[in-house]
């Protein structure tokens, strides 16, 4: 972790302590680094303006005043678990990593009744997620449709048969319960639709995709939407 990330995750830290604070020592065993490099840190936050006073004495420590240091978050606590549960029920999709991450985000700066409440009702939200590809595949698909450059796959269909093919990453769907990567395939010269879970490996190129158009997969249904609807 650089230290630019390492200064933010600091002050999610101590954001989280809440009036319980943290003290250098718990700090640095965390971010694994030296309590002196906490202590520049800590030093480095205040002078950034973060508000932050020393609590001296036994249990003392560093703490945030809440009030002045969260950032202009209001989520509810039925909000807040919207968005875990969203992320939860979705754990196969694409950018479920990224998903994660962000949701982390949000929560660690909501306040901390807030946090405390989402906490307990997250607990009454059950999901039950189907299998996906393992994360490598995931990172290679994901990197390869945003940077729109080829795909080498390897897939089983529906009989157990396995063919490796390069293919252009169009979209990713889902449809049926089910998460698909929609391609142009070179061997079969026409769209396909490859089922996530069936994809054994995957493995990107440095070469560019033409600019298909979107419309060449044909017409969507009409309950298909875009996520940025």
């Amino acid at each position: 972790m650089n230290r630019t990330d390492r200064l933010h995750a600091i002050g999610e830290a101590l954001r989280r302590a809440g009036g319980h604070g943290r003290t250098a020592d718990s700090l640095a065993a965390e971010f694994e680094v030296s309590t002196r490099t906490i202590k520049r840190d800590l030093a480095s936050l205040m002078a950034q303006g973060l508000p932050m006073r020393a609590r001296t004495g036994p249990g003392g420590g560093y703490v945030l005043d809440e009030r002045r240091s969260l950032p202009p978050v209001n989520l509810n606590a039925a909000q807040a678990v919207a968005l875990s549960a969203a992320v939860a029920a979705s754990a196969g999709a694409p950018f479920g990593d990224a998903a994660r991450a962000a949701t982390r985000k949000v929560l660690d700066v909501v306040d901390p009744g807030t946090r405390s409440r989402a906490q307990a009702l997250a607990k009454r939200v059950w999901v039950d997620v189907g299998p996906g590809a393992p994360r490598r595949i995931m990172t290679a698909l994901e990197g390869a449709l945003a940077d729109q450059v080829t795909v080498n796959l390897t897939y089983e269909d529906a009989t157990g048969r396995v063919t490796r093919r390069e293919v252009e990453p169009m979209i990713f769907a889902l449809a049926g319960g089910r998460w698909y990567l929609v391609a142009w395939c070179r061997v079969r010269s026409d769209v396909r639709w490859f089922r996530l879970e069936r994809v054994r490996a995957a493995v990107a190129t440095r070469t560019a995709c033409p600019q298909r158009s979107i419309r060449t997969i044909g017409t969507p249904p009409p309950s298909a939407r875009a996520v940025e609807a």
